[in-house]
């Protein structure tokens, strides 16, 4: 059935959104009275609402429209596939071809002897299978004892009990009896807001050394492994100093603790590389891979296992799967995304043209008053919102306040740029061109500016 172009009024549809609708991170009884924003299609990095205006989205859907909207291709290899195979599972010694072919061509694009996966079909699902993973490996080793996983706080590694329990973020883990036992946490290495006097230099060594303290408090017999993005993404796109993951991934090697690389929103291209890990330098055991593996076309998601740690576990049964562990559909559709990402060389574009072009931009940001720091790597930013730049102060508001205020002006101003506390982030589309760039960042200052204007009137500022 195509798209329905004529559709009811957009408060008629706000109206029956309210009415049975239950969004996710949201006040529901609050955007009921407010009414959802109804995007009814998409072409590149723009998405049209029900009511007309083109929206430039900064943020990719959630992080993961990496080869821009509206491609035919995907469309085609989809129903092509559901009609050759529309499902079958991958349990009882049953395979098919879309997931073998997705599963070598992840092993070949992976860092390292990364060559095996897991199927899920989203990241949550392949975090909490790294939890069970994990503690399998240890115990087929002799060493059931190792079973803690450590985590950062303020990271994000999906919303499921196991996998919001792995993240650190404390308004999730206030709900629903979160975190699951042995799960322990060290801070995040955010200089902006923590660094004090330290010099970032200083400042990435000393948060690394959080895990190593952790280990040795916990016991080295216990911890089973540490997991991270290698930017911190849904936490504020946190670029840890450049001091901070060499020293992680010593503590790994020191102590025998499986390093987990989460992936979701880093790999394929976002940073640069294919992987996120390759941009920062270190050797994971397991990466967990979603979002961009497919950009969001399907629902899919993995977790991209060492030789090592996969001969381990291929010694006895694994009792864990999904029902749509490396779905036939999901998978041809992720195949087909992986080749245009390599036939476009869309990585290429990246790193050679959209990134560069946005880092000086998105550096030029700091003159505005209200902009304090802005960090990026390959096409994920940040720019930390402050009253003085100077102390790196915050506001004399609630923590997010702020953010909110500049997000609803964005909003506003026909450009999905997210807030997370007083951070603005955004994480285009990989096929932004620099012309779509000067569009992004003239409604971002745009909106800075009348932000600005709105907490000189309420006096925050």
């Amino acid at each position: 059935m195509p798209m329905i172009s004529n559709h009811l009024p957009t408060a008629e549809l706000q109206a029956l959104d309210a009415s049975h609708h239950m969004h996710p991170f949201t006040c529901n009884a609050e955007l009921a009275q407010k009414g959802a924003r109804v995007i009814t299609r998409a072409k590149g990095v723009m998405l049209t609402d029900s009511d007309g205006h083109e929206i430039l989205d900064a943020m990719a859907g959630l992080w993961c429209v990496n080869i821009g909207y509206g491609r035919d291709e995907m469309a085609e290899v989809a129903a092509r596939q559901m009609r050759e195979l529309p499902y079958y599972n991958t349990f009882f010694q049953t395979t098919h071809l879309p997931a073998i072919a997705l599963a070598h061509k992840i092993a070949e694009l992976a860092p390292g002897a990364l060559n095996n996966v897991f199927f899920a079909g989203s990241g949550s699902e392949a975090n909490d299978t790294n939890i069970r993973m994990v503690r399998h490996y240890w115990a087929v080793k002799g060493q059931p004892s190792k079973s803690i996983l450590i985590g950062r706080n303020n990271g994000y590694h999906g919303s499921s009990v196991g996998s919001g329990s792995l993240g650190g973020m404390a308004a999730m883990h206030a709900q629903g009896g979160l975190p699951i036992p042995d799960i322990h946490h060290i801070n995040e290495p955010n200089w902006w807001a923590d660094g004090g006097d330290m010099s970032p230099e200083e400042f990435g060594l000393h948060r690394a050394q959080e895990l190593e303290q952790a280990i040795l408090s916990l016991g080295e017999d216990r911890v089973a492994a540490f997991i991270a993005e290698p930017v911190q993404g849904a936490g504020g796109v946190i670029v840890a100093p450049e001091t901070y993951w060499p020293e992680i991934q010593r503590i790994c090697d020191t102590y025998d603790i499986l390093l987990i690389a989460d992936e979701v929103i880093c790999g394929f291209g976002r940073t640069g590389e294919w992987f996120g890990s390759q941009t920062v330098g270190i050797r994971p055991d397991i990466m967990t891979i979603a979002k961009g593996l497919s950009s969001g076309y399907a629902p899919i998601g993995g977790s991209v296992v060492s030789d090592e740690v996969a001969s381990v576990i291929a010694k006895s049964e694994f009792n864990h799967g999904y029902t749509y562990s490396g779905h036939p559909v999901a998978a041809a559709v992720a195949l087909e995304n992986l080749r245009i990402l390599e036939d476009e060389r869309i990585i290429e574009h990246v790193r050679d043209v959209a990134a560069p072009y946005l880092k000086d931009k998105w550096a030029a940001l700091v003159d505005h008053p209200l902009v304090g720091e802005a960090k990026i790597v390959g096409l994920m930013g940040s720019i930390a919102l402050t009253p003085n730049k100077a102390t790196r102060a915050v506001f004399a508001a609630d923590t997010g306040t702020v953010g909110y205020i500049c997000r609803e002006r964005c909003f506003a101003n026909n450009l999905v740029m997210r807030h997370v506390g007083d951070r603005m982030i955004v994480a285009p589309p990989l096929v932004i061109t620099p012309e779509e760039i000067d569009v992004m960042i003239a409604r971002a200052r745009t909106s800075l500016d009348e932000c600005h204007a709105i907490l000189k009137e309420r006096g925050l500022i």
